[in-house]
């Protein structure tokens, strides 16, 4: 009988290795999909925050002389 859990033991150990190193992988692939998105989408955003204010003034200068 003894022997009997302590193979068990031994196979829910594996298991959990093995759910462990899927955890982890599944973490890193949601880290790099969160880096992508902001990388792809909100610097772009507070560079357009720079960016359009300069844009319109120029925009709305040519405007005026017209």
């Amino acid at each position: 009988m003894d022997q009997e859990i302590q193979q068990k033991l031994v196979e829910q150990d594996a298991k959990l290795e093995a759910i462990y190193r899927s955890v982890e992988k599944t973490r890193k692939y949601i880290l790099i999909i969160v880096w992508v998105t902001v990388i792809g989408l909100v610097l772009p955003m507070i560079a357009l925050a720079f960016v359009l204010p300069s844009f319109l003034s120029n925009y709305l200068d040519v405007l005026k002389d017209i």
